[in-house]
């Protein structure tokens, strides 16, 4: 049986996820990345777009998020997201992780707008 190690999901507004877990897989702008316990230190940007977690209970979350960043450091891994939502599937993940980012370029241009 694969090792626990904790994870947390935070974006501004709330805490998305927090548990035990033995499977993580996130995308970053190089590409997909797995993370299981004892995974090496790792700080680095977070792509919008779907995040797995296996829960050690077997259960499986779906998360579609808006950039950010991950850490990995002594069997933690933290996401910290702009923007994130909890999905059905990794389709709708990564579909709501395409709404979170036209919702956020329609703010930026809000605030962009000549005045």
């Amino acid at each position: 049986m694969a090792k626990p190690f904790h994870v947390d999901v935070v974006s501004p507004e709330a805490t998305v996820w927090s548990g035990e877990a033995v499977l993580v897989v996130a995308r970053t702008p190089e590409g997909e990345l797995g993370i299981l316990a004892g995974h090496e230190p790792l700080m680095g940007a977070l792509a919008t777009g779907a995040v797995e977690i296996e829960a050690e209970s077997g259960a499986r979350t779906t998360i579609g998020v808006h950039g950010g960043f991950i850490q990995v450091l002594d069997n933690q891994v933290t996401l910290i997201t702009d923007r994130a939502q909890i999905a059905e599937s990794t389709e709708a993940a990564r579909e709501a992780a395409s709404d979170l980012a036209e919702a956020a370029e329609e703010a930026i241009g809000e605030f962009q707008a000549p005045g």
